[in-house]
This record gives structure tokens, sequence and C-alpha cells, in this order.
């Protein structure tokens, strides 16, 4: 029994240490003993979303993070998700670990996901923000998206010591696709539906 309690306060740490103390975290960061741990890791942040997630859904503020899922399905899929997310990040991880000359050990590259998915509980308690305000929702699910590539960024140069100057072209690539991928459909719709109330509007006046 104390070994689960220590291993959970080990847990809370690393969570902690991730968020701020990154380049030290990843610096020290394990690279082997088994992908049991990194996948514990994911099952509790997948559950820890998936609650939130389940929470705003009951009060109707699931935002483009929860989409269509309802009730304790919710929950579930989360958690299917963050394990599948887990091991399909690790593979792309590898790739780009393998592109930047760093360390082709899939483990390590599950580890270093598995830290970086401490963000998607944040992800999902604020993906509400969407659906207040459309540029709000934007700039925060960016904030998320470019503090995740920082996480990766430390985990490929100091975990798996790929090459720096690799590592900052592929960092500033993915940046430029998550701002295109996450801000080019909301903002259209934005403009859209705003041209349509102006022009709701001028033909209410005319009237």
């Amino acid at each position: 029994m104390s070994n689960l309690s220590f291993g959970f306060k080990a847990f809370i740490k690393e969570s902690i240490d991730v968020l701020i103390n990154t380049k030290s975290y990843f610096s020290k960061m394990k690279t082997t003993g088994g992908v049991a741990e990194p996948l514990i890791k994911a099952l509790i942040y997948g559950a820890v979303a998936g609650i939130i997630g389940f929470l705003w859904n009951l009060v109707d503020l699931g935002g483009p993070v929860i989409g269509s899922i309802s009730g304790f399905m919710i929950i579930i899929w989360f958690i299917i998700g963050t394990i599948v997310g887990l091991f399909v990040g690790a593979v792309l991880l590898y790739i780009i670990s393998g592109i930047c000359r760093g360390s082709k050990d899939y483990e390590a590259n599950v580890r270093v996901i598995a830290a970086t998915l401490v963000l998607f509980p944040f992800n999902v308690l604020l993906s509400f923000t969407g659906g207040l305000n459309v540029i709000a929702g934007i700039v925060i699910m960016l904030a998320i998206d470019f503090f995740a590539l920082y996480l990766l960024y430390h985990g490929l140069i100091q975990t798996l010591k790929a090459n720096p100057v690799s590592v900052k072209i592929v960092i500033i690539l993915l940046a430029i696709l998550s701002t295109l991928l996450i801000s080019y459909k909301p903002l259209k719709m934005y403009y859209k539906a705003k041209s349509i109330n102006k022009e709701l509007k001028e033909n209410f006046l005319k009237k």
C-alpha cells in the first residue's frame, strides 16, 4: 500500500516538474523501466481529462475538444484516446527523433510523450472558451499547443539527445502547422457568421 502511495506522490511531483522545471525534468528523466509507468500516466491524464469533459458536458459547456460525445462515454473515450495518442505520438516522435539524429529507443519516446500528456486535462479544462469567444478560444488552444511543443523541444534535446538545430527547425514547422490547423476553420466560420449577421442587420434597417 505504501508503494502505491509513494508512486502517486511521485506522479504528482513529476507532473508539476514537467510544467515548472521542464528542462531539468527532461534532462533527468528515466528512459528505461518498461512502458507500464508511462501507460499508467496516460491513463490518469486521460481519466482526469474525461472527468473534466464530463462535468463540462453536464453544464453544456462542451467545447471542440469534447465534440458530440456525451455522458460517461466522454470519460471512456478520453481514456482510450489518450492511450492511442501515447503510442501513436511515440511513433511520430520516434520518426522526428531519428530525423534530428536523436535516440531511436521507442520506450524513451513513449516516456517523453507520456510526460507531455500532462497538458491534456488543461486542454479540456479550457476548451469551453471556444464556445464563448472564438478568438479567445483559438488563442488559448494555441498557447497550450505551443507549450506542448516547448515540452517536446526539451524532450527531444534533453532526453532523446537530438540535434538542437534540427529540433528547432522541426518545432518551428510544427508550430506553423498547429497554428493553421487550430485557427483556420474557426476563423473561417467566425467571419462567415459575422458577414451573415451584418447582411441581416442591413436588410432589417432597409425595412
